[in-house]
């Protein structure tokens, strides 16, 4: 079974940065897309961006310039750097990882919170 530990978020200024990151263990094959979703009170969990094991990303338009989505396949960890963050950024920002041959994992989620 694969376990997912998520750490970073917080409360930070409009304008300011947070780094998220996410642990991956407990399988013996390849994490192969991780991710980031977030999802706001009242509304449905979206795709903030994500990384299959080639290093190709996937942004939402949102956060395109804003964001940065990294991996460190040999830690099995993916990283989403905030940058100039903004309150409709507010949410809580669940981790993703599909792994091959098994159902997509989920992270419990961390909330980020941008004050205006």
């Amino acid at each position: 079974q694969v376990q997912l530990v998520e750490s970073g978020g917080g409360l930070v200024q409009a304008g300011g940065s947070l780094r998220l990151s996410c642990a991956a263990s407990g399988s013996n094959f390849r994490f192969d897309t991780m991710g980031w979703y977030h999802q706001a009170p009242g509304k449905q969990r979206e795709l903030v961006a994500n990384i299959d094991w080639r290093g190709r990303t996937n942004y939402a338009d949102s956060v395109k310039g804003r964001f940065t989505i990294s991996r460190d396949n040999a830690k099995s960890t993916v990283y989403l750097q905030m940058n100039s963050l903004k309150p409709e950024d507010t949410a809580l920002y669940y981790c993703n990882v599909i792994t091959v041959g098994l159902p997509q994992t989920w992270g419990q989620g961390t909330q980020v919170t941008v004050s205006s």
